[in-house]
């Protein structure tokens, strides 16, 4: 059975074991029940998966002395050890990385492919941490073992690492590195830490500029290793492109040597062929003096035949009785001699009118016509002889030039044969110059572009000594210590918080263990505890009455006749819950009856003090009677039976028949019978006695009472079927629990006069 799953339920089971029997109207039948936490909406309880910033600011205001310790602590500790640091002084020199090459001359497959790549600025980035270049930075400026412990003064904080992990000795090591030749190497690495260490590379976001910041203790020195830094990153990048122009020219140097090798040995073998074969090349294209003279051959035959067509047509016109072509008539005197002929003819039909055809003259007209008809066709007959003779020689010519040119075939296609492997070793021999030229062309190309591209690094920003120092910054560090000690000082709350598993407020009592909460006693932090009884308008008097208040409402037939109150364990106010009680049940004129069971450990008499030899032992073992055993007080109305002789077995005398008789007849006698009970852990006292009154309250300690335990003695207390009215909160502190209001300014309210309206 589990905290949440006590008995709820009534009972109307009645123990045989029990020796007489209750009647109702002495001791009210107990129910075996216990007075739950009453559910109240609130608004601000925040859902499941919600964070409640309320509680979390209670707990601060709790923890606030913790709080306040640990950020106390943190800023006292960020102020010493900033005093305590070594001043340093940052210079800084600013660089502007451009991803291209300016390039005075454009030249052909010269492009920075580096430049272009995504990943450059990175790349300078790192190259610019790198060990060579501190390095480098190290030789230029020849820091030596002396420069550099003086930089490196230790801090409190360096000593104490240094004591952590001890090194060996200083003198020997440089004894034993001098004598081995490698102190010159020990002091260039430590040098070359001491660079690196101090560098800082910040790239300004958006732009190509870097700066290059560099802490030491010396002002000076740290402007002349930001410029070094700066200066030494360039003198790289140009000795990089510079190796790189002459590992390409030594590597085309080679291959140029190896090619002109080829070339020289490609070229012998196609003379030594031509040679054998005894082929002939007449120009750069490789054709053979046949080849050549067969396409001339060829080209004139095809004039030949072109003559011989345009003259065969001009005979056979002129050879059918046609006319003759106008081109002949024009290079023969035909045209002259027909012109003659026309002039004399019309000179002689001109005289034919005058004289008669044997007139002399018109005879020797005529004999002139005539003979120049004579020369006409003469000269007819010669221009068709022509014809003739020119369509006869353009076919001879033809004849002949086709038999020269089948003859030049049948040598060239005899050539070709022989010419396959000179034309495969014409091939390898341009192969090989082009290759050669091509290098040859490279060569002079990088032998021009090496020293025709700027660097693309410049300095913007020399830097320059600093005025004042960058570290430790006394603000910052504070405010980093107030930050870190308000993180810490929260989380150490919380983890307090979290670890302390004790009820410490009403709502602990109601959540853990689902009692309702009659009632909340202040804290006394400076007043004793009769101090506060004797002041009556004091709020812990006041709280007091309000827990009267809350028994009589506690159940239907107000306060149980019979009433213990208890706690989980010892010491947690019951006897000072259950004497404050009985008295203010006594001042509403109530007969009151204050019995002390707790046998084993007894307290009230000191409390009241008042000594008695006879007490409830002696009644529960037969002794004495109750009259004997009871006690009178400063108030009439309230008796009390202490606890007597301490027996050697309490909880069988308590479990006895006669404490069940007596606990009748006191409630026959007492309006109200109240029970200091012993605690619920670790002895059966208390549930046996909480199975034999009317009412039980459980009494717990702020702050305290944890809640596994309470939560077990909830449980003793059910097992038993003890009828729990609810619980009592003693010892709360409100300004403690960090909750925002305060129970003993509520119950003060009204007790002082107040100046003014209210």
């Amino acid at each position: 059975m589990t905290g949440d799953q006590l008995p709820t339920g009534p009972s109307d089971g009645r123990d045989d074991r029990l020796p007489a029997r209750r009647g109702a109207d002495a001791l009210p039948a107990h129910a075996g029940t216990r007075a739950l936490a009453l559910e109240i909406p609130d608004e601000r309880r925040p859902e499941d998966g919600e964070i409640d910033l309320l509680a979390y600011w209670r707990i601060l205001v709790k923890r606030r002395w913790l709080v306040l310790g640990v950020l106390g602590a943190v800023v006292a500790l960020a102020l010493l050890a900033t005093l305590m640091m070594p001043p340093l002084y940052r210079a800084t020199a600013t660089l502007q990385i451009d991803r291209d090459l300016v390039q005075v001359m454009q030249v052909e497959g010269m492009a920075n492919a580096e430049a272009a790549s995504p990943d450059f600025l990175t790349t300078q980035y790192e190259l610019l941490r790198s060990r060579a270049l501190a390095e480098r930075v190290a030789n230029e400026l020849q820091i030596d073992d002396a420069t550099a412990r003086r930089l490196r003064s230790a801090t409190w904080w360096q000593r104490a690492l240094a004591a952590l992990r001890p090194q060996a000795d200083t003198a020997a090591q440089a004894g034993a590195d001098a004598e081995s030749g490698a102190d010159a190497m020990a002091s260039l690495r430590s040098a070359t830490a001491l660079v690196r260490d101090g560098l800082t590379v910040d790239p300004v976001r958006n732009s190509r500029l870097v700066r290059l910041h560099f802490d030491s203790t010396l002002p000076a020195f740290s402007a002349r290793v930001a410029n070094a830094v700066a200066d030494g990153f360039i003198a790289s990048a140009i000795e990089r492109k510079f190796d790189a122009s002459s590992y390409a020219t030594r590597y085309l140097e080679e291959q140029l040597r190896l090619m002109k090798g080829r070339l020289e040995e490609s070229e012998r073998a196609l003379v030594e062929f031509a040679t054998r074969e005894n082929i002939v090349a007449t120009d750069e294209t490789g054709v053979s003096l046949e080849g050549r003279n067969l396409g001339a051959l060829n080209a004139a035959l095809a004039a030949a035949q072109d003559d011989r067509i345009r003259a065969q047509a001009a005979w056979r016109q002129v050879g059918g009785g046609g006319a003759l072509p106008a081109a002949a008539i024009a290079n023969s005197i035909l045209n002259s001699l027909q012109q003659q002929r026309a002039g004399l003819q019309a000179q002689y039909q001109q005289q034919l009118q005058v004289y008669k055809p044997d007139y002399p003259s018109m005879q020797q007209l005529r004999g002139q016509i005539e003979e120049l008809d004579r020369q006409i066709e003469q000269e007819r007959a010669a221009v068709r002889g022509s014809i003739r003779a020119e369509y006869e020689a353009a076919q001879a010519r033809e004849t002949m030039l086709m038999q020269q040119l089948a003859q030049l075939r049948t040598q060239t296609l005899d050539v070709d044969k022989r010419a396959i492997d000179y034309n495969i070793l014409r091939r390898e021999v341009d192969t090989n110059r082009q290759l050669y030229d091509g290098l040859l062309q490279r060569y002079k190309e990088i032998g021009v572009a090496g020293g025709v591209g700027s660097n693309n690094i410049s300095i913007v920003d020399r830097a320059i000594a600093p005025s004042g120092r960058f570290k430790p910054n006394l603000p910052l560090n504070l405010a980093i210590g107030l930050a870190l000690g308000l993180a810490l000082g929260a989380l150490a709350a919380f983890a307090v918080e979290f670890l302390d598993d004790t009820l410490k407020s009403p709502e602990d009592v109601e959540q853990h263990l689902r009692l309702a909460v009659l009632g909340v006693i202040p804290h006394l932090r400076k007043q004793s505890v009769d101090d506060a009884l004797a002041d009556p308008r004091s709020a812990f008097s006041e709280s007091y009455r309000s827990v009267r208040t809350a028994l009589q409402f506690s159940t239907d037939r107000g306060v149980p006749r019979t009433l213990l109150v208890t706690s989980p364990s010892a010491a947690e106010g019951k006897s000072t819950s259950a004497l404050t009680l009985a008295r203010n049940f006594a001042q509403l004129g109530k007969r009151v009856l204050l019995i002390e069971a707790d046998l084993r450990n007894p307290s009230l008499h000191r409390t009241i003090g008042v000594r008695a030899e006879t007490g409830l032992s002696s009644v529960l073992a037969g002794a004495a009677g109750i009259e004997q055993a009871v006690v009178a007080t400063d108030d009439e109305r309230l008796k009390v039976v202490l606890a007597g002789p301490l027996p050697p077995n309490p909880a069988e005398l308590l479990s006895g028949s006669r404490m069940l008789s007596m606990l009748s007849a006191a409630a026959e006698k007492y309006d109200q019978v109240i029970i200091d009970g012993p605690p619920v852990l670790g002895i059966a006292d208390a549930p046996i006695l909480s199975n034999l009154v009317g009412g039980t309250l459980l009494v717990v300690q702020s702050g305290k009472t944890r809640i596994k335990p309470a939560q077990t003695a909830l449980k003793r207390l059910a097992a038993s079927r003890a009828h729990v009215i609810g619980g009592l909160l003693t010892h709360h502190d409100a300004k403690v629990a960090g909750y925002g209001y305060d129970y003993e300014s509520y119950y003060a309210y009204g007790t002082a006069p107040r100046i003014g309206k209210g």
